[in-house]
């Protein structure tokens, strides 16, 4: 399968809040999926937040990136905000899955993979 991740257009890098509730863990294993599928290039969201020089460059220098939070509490979105690296943000919640409620099955991962893979290559 060909990497879509790099092309004319640069790199599009994402992270994702791997948060302790079900929608952290959709949001987790989203990115792998996308990763997997070559959409992107998986980077490190606590790299970012310690502010480690290798993951700030990477960022800075990406074309995109991708923050999947999974919850309005939008950890993600605050690392990136505070140190005004652009990023697009994607919230698991505001995809119709209920914090804490919501089940997390392989069927449903594999939706919310196609919903953001349709958002992120827009």
């Amino acid at each position: 399968m060909q990497c879509n991740c790099s092309n004319e257009e640069g790199v599009t890098l994402i992270y994702s809040c791997s948060g302790v509730a079900n929608t952290g863990l959709i949001a987790d294993r989203v990115m792998r999926n996308l990763v997997r599928e070559k959409v992107c290039r998986g980077s490190c969201l606590s790299g970012v937040a310690s502010d480690a020089s290798g993951f700030i460059q990477s960022a800075l220098a990406a074309n995109k990136n991708v923050v999947i939070d999974g919850c309005s509490v939008a950890c993600g979105k605050k690392i990136f905000e505070k140190r005004e690296i652009p990023f697009e943000h994607i919230v698991i919640t505001d995809l119709g899955v209920e914090k804490g409620k919501t089940i997390v099955t392989d069927e449903l991962v594999q939706q919310m993979t196609e919903v953001i893979k349709e958002k992120i290559q827009k």
